[in-house]
């Protein structure tokens, strides 16, 4: 399946939350869309959800902080002559710790997950874009990449690096008619923030003008619109939605 018969959307860390979000809202906009997650439970989820919802598309395992792990991903795809015009790089992790207190694989963990990945994700893909002179690639940074936050100098690390690749990277390839944009959540009602307590909730909701979490939708709107036509002019940016959070 080529982009001549159908767009085709790859979305990593598909499995709950933005991610999930994302590739429904892309396969209702009828894209096939892929989703990975990290175990055969996690692949089996995404597949059963699409099945469910009566979307077309594949679950696929893929730990984006395995480079073997994603290259039989490429792989299994091109055995099935799937190929992805749009990238969404969802899938990240989070150590948190002060910086005093924290173990060398809990820095390296965030850095190789959510940095390294674009690399060996972007690279393998870029070829099949660059070919049809059309492709959409859309990070998936954070509010902290630009505030920093107390106890996640890695994580904020993480994010601000991929801001600075996706700058990059648009420039390297706008020529092709490819597009490399960044999408920057707040504080987003998931499975994570669920899981903080009503008086960390209390206190960062006093922080946003809005006054309310966002919802997952309100992320996968704006990927929507990135890797659609209607924003063929757009490269090189982050888009912020944050509630005001953070005004750049």
């Amino acid at each position: 399946m080529t982009e001549g018969d159908r767009r085709i959307a790859l979305v990593t860390g598909a499995s709950r939350g933005i991610g999930r979000a994302i590739l429904e809202r892309l396969g209702r906009d009828g894209m096939f869309v892929v989703g990975t997650a990290t175990t055969d439970a996690g692949a089996r989820s995404i597949q059963d959800h699409l099945e469910q919802s009566g979307i077309d598309g594949r679950g696929f395992v893929a730990r984006v902080d395995d480079s073997a792990s994603v290259d039989r991903l490429i792989e299994a795809l091109k055995a099935e002559a799937v190929v992805p015009l749009i990238l969404v790089n969802n899938a990240g992790v989070t150590r948190d710790n002060l910086l005093m207190r924290m173990a060398e694989d809990e820095w390296n963990d965030v850095i190789n997950t959510n940095v390294s990945s674009l690399y060996r994700l972007c690279k393998p893909l870029l070829r099949g874009m660059t070919r049809a002179r059309w492709g959409r690639i859309v990070n998936l940074s954070s509010v902290v990449g630009r505030m920093g936050n107390p106890g996640q100098s890695n994580y904020v690390a993480s994010k601000a690096a991929i801001e600075g690749f996706t700058r990059a990277l648009a420039q390297e390839v706008g020529s092709r008619n490819i597009t490399i944009n960044a999408v920057a959540p707040g504080f987003i009602a998931t499975d994570m923030t669920q899981a903080l307590t009503e008086e960390q909730k209390s206190t960062m909701l006093s922080r946003i003008p809005l006054g309310r979490m966002g919802r997952v939708e309100e992320i996968a709107d704006v990927v929507a619109f990135l890797v659609s036509d209607a924003a063929a002019y757009i490269t090189g940016e982050t888009i912020h939605i944050n509630g005001g959070l953070y005004m750049a």
